[in-house]
């Protein structure tokens, strides 16, 4: 089982390679893939280290107390890597989503071409969020009542 879970890594690995380096979901793809390789040299070091217990009643291994600690180190730095992708895939996401809030009219929920600062719909001034009047709730366009406070709202 655990050859298929690997087969399908390389297959990830494989077709990352096609994707644009610079997407901040192929570095959230890339640092798992890279965490999950050197998980797996992690837990084979300490199978190598108790067969040789095992096998010998001798705790010292030297060369392969080096060998996990240099993949004890990797992992660290993998799993840093995978936290700032995720980190910057979601300032990303963040960005788009406010950028996406600038350009969808307030008034009447149309979306519109970047660039437009009037609704190409109703021609309302577009930027400006609708917050609820009781509560100041942020308000999705469209709606008749707040979703926070269940104010009905003027149409």
């Amino acid at each position: 089982m655990s050859d298929l879970f690997s087969g399908l890594g390389g297959l990830m690995k494989g077709i990352s390679n096609f994707m644009p380096q610079d997407d901040p979901d192929v570095k959230v793809m890339t640092a798992q893939s890279e965490v999950n390789d050197l998980e797996k040299q992690e837990t084979e070091l300490y199978a190598q280290i108790g067969r040789q217990v095992l096998a010998k009643g001798d705790v010292q291994f030297p060369e392969l107390e080096s060998k996990l600690q240099l993949v004890q180190d990797n992992l660290l730095i993998a799993k840093e890597k995978l936290k700032n992708a995720l980190s910057e895939k979601d300032a990303k996401e963040a960005a788009k989503r406010v950028e996406d809030e600038k350009q969808t009219c307030s008034s009447c929920g149309n979306r519109n071409p970047d660039g437009v600062k009037f609704c190409q719909e109703c021609g309302e001034k577009l930027g400006v969020s609708m917050l609820c009047p009781t509560c100041g709730s942020r308000l999705v366009p469209g709606v008749r009542f707040c979703g926070e406070c269940g104010t009905r709202l003027e149409g």
